[in-house]
């Protein structure tokens, strides 16, 4: 055993809970490039969804009949079934990135590519049609969805869209929230260590906090309710401009490890007393596209010494207590942000719920039955100093936040 174990062991006695991995979806093993694309993704998101559209409509509009693109007739109503493409004004592409690297004009909006003109259009294997009327707005929707149309063809060739069939949410397994004690689930995303927003001492004291070394009694005991937490991406970030090809120097080569390296410091403290996940962001050292997998061990020589500390793919699902969490480090929203409009990023995440799709602007699992669902948005910890926290034994939530002045 460790000091820091032991120290643990002394404070506070932990509650237990019995956590299972379910990852295994979004492992990559011996898939290859087959030169097709994204063809055969979309293919197979088309074939997968559209089975379960059939046999949805059947209960939706008993009376209309369904056909293909193909098959549609100018003024008889009739249900459509594919996948849409969004036509975007201000989508960026490969020349247009061209141009920008020889201009110094940005070409397009940086944070959002909506346009008044954009306009929707629906595919299936036998073509494409473009949408019309206002029941299907383009603001709310992305390339990627497949969705049952309900409408009929007009005689500029259009399909008039008079109402809007999706998947919804999926049934759900039977959530296990019978327990009568509280346990609680801590989320921290976008900690960002070695950034010049990041801050130890802030850090340090939610690390504290979940190890039970801060506060009174009372916060002990809080402490000894929390039985697991997760880092939901963007752990630490690389100065970019160690990252530009060329050969390091030896003090260049330091420089790039330091932040992992202060990370395995702060998570060995909190893998000797909890369980932890650790998830791949956008800025940490892991592929870049999704499903992101998990961060290699060897960067982790202290925390991985531990069977607590669990290294995670991004999207990451598993289950605690027999309650389901499934989860991304936000580049499925992020992208979402870009391409269609919402109040907030909990109305984007509702979206993908009921397009039962994680991330469907990515080239590529979640009925309004009563299921319960809990969406969780999990702000930049390096930025607000907030963590999240989810009760168990009711799915509420509440935050933690951390103030501290530091000056690097």
């Amino acid at each position: 055993m460790t000091g820091m174990e032991i120290d643990i062991e002394k404070n506070i006695q932990r509650k237990r809970s019995t956590y299972q991995s379910l990852d295994e979806t979004f492992d990559i093993q011996n898939e290859t490039y087959r030169g097709q694309q994204y063809s055969q993704i979309y293919f197979a998101r088309l074939h997968l969804m559209r089975t379960l559209l059939y046999s949805l409509v059947t209960h939706w509009k008993p009376h209309v009949p369904v056909c293909t693109v193909l098959g549609l007739e100018e003024g008889k109503e009739c249900i459509i079934v594919g996948t849409l493409y969004k036509h975007m004004k201000l989508k960026p592409c490969v020349l247009d990135e061209y141009s920008k690297e020889r201009s110094a004009v940005p070409l397009v909006k940086p944070h959002n590519f909506m346009h008044p003109d954009d306009h929707l259009v629906l595919e299936d294997e036998s073509g494409r049609v473009k949408l019309g009327g206002t029941v299907l707005s383009p603001s709310k929707y992305v390339t990627g969805g497949v969705v049952a149309l309900h409408g009929k063809e007009t005689t500029a060739g259009d399909f008039l869209v008079l109402d809007v069939f999706e998947a919804g949410l999926a049934p759900q397994i039977e959530p296990q929230l019978k327990s009568r004690e509280d346990k609680y689930v801590v989320f921290v995303s976008g900690v960002s260590v070695g950034s010049s927003t990041s801050n130890p001492l802030q850090f340090q004291l939610l690390v504290d906090h979940i190890t039970g070394h801060l506060g009174d009694d009372q916060e002990q005991g809080i402490a000894a309710e929390i039985v697991h937490v997760v880092f939901a991406g963007n752990s630490v970030e690389i100065p970019s401009g160690l990252l530009n090809g060329q050969n390091l120097a030896s003090k260049d080569q330091s420089r790039l490890s330091e932040p992992v390296q202060e990370l395995d410091i702060w998570l060995t403290q909190i893998a000797a007393g909890v369980s932890v996940d650790i998830m791949p962001g956008s800025n940490d050292p892991a592929n870049f596209a999704l499903p992101q997998q998990p961060l290699n061990r060897c960067l982790f020589p202290g925390s991985r010494a531990y069977n607590t500390f669990n290294l995670c793919t991004n999207p990451h699902c598993f289950e605690l207590d027999g309650v389901r969490f499934l989860g991304t480090s936000g580049q499925n929203i992020d992208d979402l942000k870009k391409y269609s409009e919402a109040r907030d990023e909990l109305e984007f995440m509702e979206r993908t719920l009921k397009w039962r799709h994680l991330a469907p602007t990515a080239p590529n699992t979640l009925g309004s039955e009563g299921q319960l669902v809990r969406l969780i948005s999990v702000p930049k910890f390096c930025d607000t100093g907030i963590a999240v926290v989810l009760n168990l034994r009711n799915l509420e939530c509440h935050t933690l936040s951390f103030g501290a002045q530091f000056s690097p």
